[in-house]
């Protein structure tokens, strides 16, 4: 008996063990269930690589603030003012005359020049509408030879020095006094139906015609599409001044007939305006239809009206031009507004600094501010110091995240001996970035990488390997002691030697930026030396 109930319990025991190792198995193993294979890849995230701390992350370090300004100068061709400097220089002299006045601007630390492409319904580029300009070659439609085009030769070797080149057109002159007589070639000849003669000789597209709007229209799109430009710029010139016409009404009755004969209801001052304020909203879309980093400026005459500011006397783009510019700038039609203020600080009539704070008031929308200046003529003592000291006027009167000013002419930096000497000294120290134009959008550039390597005394910064997609410039910042040195390169210079040490103090950090052709910055790359 005995002997049984010990089978009895071990029986016993063997099966709770087997009950107790199926439980634990059961437990152990995963619940199986039958999924799509769609449901799977829905829901089951894509696994990511496990972000290791970078071994060359830039250091953090608080940099000083590059400065901005714009600078820039007016090359203009109309009767060979500016350049070429006579109507039958050669290829070679027209290029070499080019790059004198590049370099020049390089060297007094600009970093814009204004190139007047098309100053009377002509080209100084291969146009697909126009005759080549006769103050190339002396002859309306006759292109360069040997064979080249002024603008891609002016835009490529602008670039190079980090300039920006903006082209300047002039939009309603059909034919200038200084081109002699009206050729067959000329776009007088070609479109009269919509272009008018004047009392002084020159003849004006008429600007209420939708013929004129069309063609001017089509010119400018086509420079956007085919250069590789930075702005497009329109001066003062709208309706005519009245003395170009002898003080008659502008000759545009038939035009003018047409709106009447239709119901027209606006006054004929109403009615030309309106037709420019059209134009102008056109050329800005259609600008930034075809490039949206192109920027559109104008460059009216100074003066609103009589009277504003008060105390102010002078011709009027309002009334005579019929041009609205307080309109465009507040309507944000154009990114940069640049009044001619050609007056000096002392002006009773027309004082500079009282008529730069009145269209800074009006410039609501916060776009670019920058005054023309009268560097070749202003009435002054010293020419130079004037102009200086409006430099220094736009500084305090203007954003301070928009401060510049363009130079009428850049005769006025050859011909005048103190006038570089005098800016260099001062307000054109050193480099300058242009204002950001923070309404206008880009792509980011990619951050920059470079080299280092000891040579002697010195160091060489290299950075050819960095991408250079949308990369407009450089600034090279190297750190000696508490001081930091900054340098503004163009794009094409991928290399640098910098002293190793300076006053004394070893250079200790290296950073390199890449900025585009708005200003824009990337993140910097840094290396300790």
């Amino acid at each position: 008996m005995k002997l049984k109930v010990n089978k009895y319990l071990a029986f016993i025991a063997l099966a709770s063990l087997s009950l107790i190792s199926c439980a634990v198995q059961q437990q152990q193993k995963p619940k199986v269930t039958v999924v799509k294979k769609s449901e799977v890849e829905a829901e089951t995230p894509t696994p990511q690589p496990i972000e290791q701390p970078s071994k060359t992350a830039a250091p953090k370090i608080e940099l000083p603030e590059v400065k901005r300004e714009f600078r820039a100068a007016w090359v203009a061709t109309v009767a060979n003012i500016n350049w070429p400097s006579r109507k039958n220089l050669s290829t070679e002299d027209q290029k070499r005359e080019a790059i004198q006045l590049l370099d020049l601007l390089e060297d007094a630390n600009f970093n814009a020049v204004i190139f007047q492409v098309r100053p009377a319904a002509d080209a100084l580029y291969k146009s697909n509408y126009e005759p080549w300009s006769c103050y190339l070659t002396g002859e309306t439609g006759k292109a360069p030879a040997p064979y080249y085009d002024p603008l891609e030769f002016w835009v490529e070797e602008a670039h190079k020095r980090g300039l920006e080149l903006h082209v300047w057109l002039n939009p309603y002159r059909a034919h200038h006094l200084s081109g002699g007589s009206v050729s067959s070639e000329s776009m007088v000849k070609k479109s009269p139906s919509n272009i008018v003669k004047l009392k002084n000789g020159m003849y004006w597209f008429d600007p209420a015609s939708i013929k004129t709007q069309d063609h001017v229209s089509n010119v400018v799109k086509d420079i956007v599409s085919r250069y590789d430009i930075d702005a497009v710029h329109f001066d003062d010139y709208f309706y005519p001044y009245a003395s170009y016409n002898g003080g008659a009404d502008f000759p545009d009755t038939a035009s003018w007939n047409t709106y009447k004969n239709s119901d027209g209801s606006l006054s004929k001052a109403d009615w030309r305006r309106n037709h420019v304020n059209k134009f102008i909203e056109r050329i800005h879309k259609e600008i930034k239809q075809e490039k949206p980093y192109v920027k559109f400026g104008i460059s009216p005459f100074g003066i609103w009206k009589s009277g504003y500011p008060i105390g102010v006397v002078g011709s009027s783009q309002f009334d005579e031009l019929y041009a609205d510019a307080k309109l465009w700038l507040n309507k944000g039609w154009i990114d940069y507004f640049s009044p001619q203020l050609y007056w000096p600080i002392n002006s009773p009539r027309q004082n500079f600094q009282d008529l730069l704070e009145w269209w800074q008031e009006e410039n609501t929308l916060n776009r670019h501010l920058w005054p023309g200046l009268n560097t070749v003529e202003v009435k002054a003592a010293n020419r130079a110091s004037e102009i200086v000291n409006q430099i220094k006027i736009t500084n305090k009167v203007l954003n301070k995240n928009s401060v510049g000013a363009i130079h009428y002419s850049v005769a006025g930096l050859t011909n005048n001996s103190e006038m570089i000497p005098a800016l260099k000294s001062d307000p054109y120290k050193e480099k300058a970035l242009v204002p950001l134009s923070p309404w206008m959008k880009t792509s980011k550039i990619a951050t920059p990488h470079f080299n280092t390597s000891d040579e002697y005394s010195s160091v060489k910064i290299d950075w050819s390997n960095s991408n250079q997609t949308n990369v407009f410039q450089w600034v090279l910042y190297a750190q000696y002691g508490n001081e930091w040195q900054i340098e503004i390169f163009p794009k094409k210079q991928l290399s640098k030697i910098i002293n190793r040490s300076k006053n004394g103090k070893n250079c200790q950090m290296i950073v390199l930026k890449a900025v585009d052709r708005l200003g824009n910055e990337s993140e910097y790359a840094a290396k300790k030396i």
